[in-house]
């Protein structure tokens, strides 16, 4: 019976996404793979290590950016452990230490830069970030697969500014096309004008269209200075049919 429950309990089951340490009075003996295993008891003990792709959020960072402005960034990591030994072996609570060593990247490359750059160009901060984690990193077998900025928090009155500062070149932007649309306009008349000098017939077409234009709202009355034979006529002359 006391044999029996000795060798219960020295059962150990492994997951398929975990890897066991194997320690033998404290000192590393080998890495158990998934599935069924029997370790001594008392003498021999296991620490398993997850070999998933791990994430860990960077905590809020206050920063100020090369431009002298304060503002609070947060972000995340993505990483995996490649070789658990040297993630239990190497460093004390790989993910704390990666945490760590994550917020510190995190000040060193956006103190570097402009808020504009760091609005601008996420995706560039977070490369640069994983860089500097990934070279640390790979000493502990860890691989860092990204770094994210999740969120930027910006004064109030940085807020409001920038508020203002598109407003305005939205406004700015709309003055633009209007003067284009009235250019383009002006060029348009311009060249109906030239066509219309070109044919008194249609200078009366136009004058009739735009008296009837009025006359819709039956409650005007038109004057004319000058009746409508004062209007230039064409000195063209038709030639004659000659039998």
């Amino acid at each position: 019976m006391i044999i029996l429950l000795f060798l219960l309990a020295g059962i150990r089951i492994i997951f398929e996404y975990k890897r066991a340490l194997k320690f033998r009075f404290g000192s590393y003996v080998e890495t158990l793979q998934p599935g069924l295993r029997w370790i001594i008891p008392f003498v021999e003990s296991i620490q398993t290590v997850d070999i998933r792709v791990i994430t860990i959020n960077i905590v809020s960072q206050e920063v100020m950016t090369e431009d002298n402005v304060p503002c609070s960034i947060d972000g995340v990591v993505f990483f995996k452990v490649e070789s658990p030994e040297k993630a239990v072996l190497a460093v004390e609570q790989f993910q704390f230490a990666i945490s760590q060593l994550a917020q510190a990247a995190l000040r060193d490359v956006c103190g570097k830069v402009e808020l504009d750059t760091i609005l601008s160009k996420r995706e560039e901060m977070g490369k640069n970030i994983k860089a500097i984690v990934a070279e640390e990193t790979v000493q502990w077998g860890i691989i860092v697969i990204d770094v994210k900025i999740k969120d930027i928090q910006l004064p109030e009155n940085m807020r409001r500014m920038m508020a203002n500062q598109a407003e305005a070149e939205r406004s700015r932007r709309a003055q633009v096309i209007l003067a284009q649309a009235e250019e383009q306009a002006a060029h348009k008349l311009l060249e109906a004008g030239r066509i219309i000098d070109q044919s008194p017939s249609a200078i009366k077409l136009r004058l009739y269209q735009t008296l009837s234009n009025i006359a819709a709202e039956k409650n005007s009355t038109i004057l004319f200075p000058f009746p409508e034979e004062m209007f230039p006529r064409s000195t063209k002359v038709e030639p004659k049919d000659t039998e």
